[in-house]
């Protein structure tokens, strides 16, 4: 299983990018897509949202409700995350990863992405006038 992100760059604050995780070399609908991002100088990835592709859940994080939305193509590929009404905070390098213990976005919260085993290469979203 492989995922591949692709969208990301400079955007000025109040703009909006939208990100996108592409899998390839899966055989089931039966796992979840998270969204972290690692912000300069932390030294932990946080949680964005989640998406299932098990159970259709979707979770945001408190930072991202409201500002952030993911969906997902007919063929459960490729999964968007749109950014909107950007802030300096939210610069960072944002991956995607696919969880296959934790399938439901219902259970999100500490520890869901225990176990994670397939992650993005991160992409880096830099929010700057």
């Amino acid at each position: 299983v492989q995922l591949v992100e692709s969208g990301g760059g400079l955007v000025e604050p109040g703009g909006s990018l939208t990100l996108s995780c592409t899998a390839s070399g899966v055989t089931t609908d039966d796992y979840a897509i998270g969204w972290f991002r690692q912000k300069p100088g932390r030294p932990h990835k946080e949680g964005v949202g989640c998406l299932s592709h098990s159970d259709g859940s979707l979770h945001y994080e408190s930072d991202a409700k409201g500002r952030f939305t993911l969906d997902t193509t007919n063929d459960k590929k490729t999964v968007h995350l749109l950014m909107s009404a950007l802030t300096p905070d939210d610069t960072g390098v944002y991956y995607c990863a696919a969880q296959f213990i934790h399938k439901s976005c219902l259970a999100y919260g500490t520890g869901w992405d225990r176990n994670i085993k397939v992650w993005a290469q991160g992409a880096l979203v830099n929010v700057s006038s």
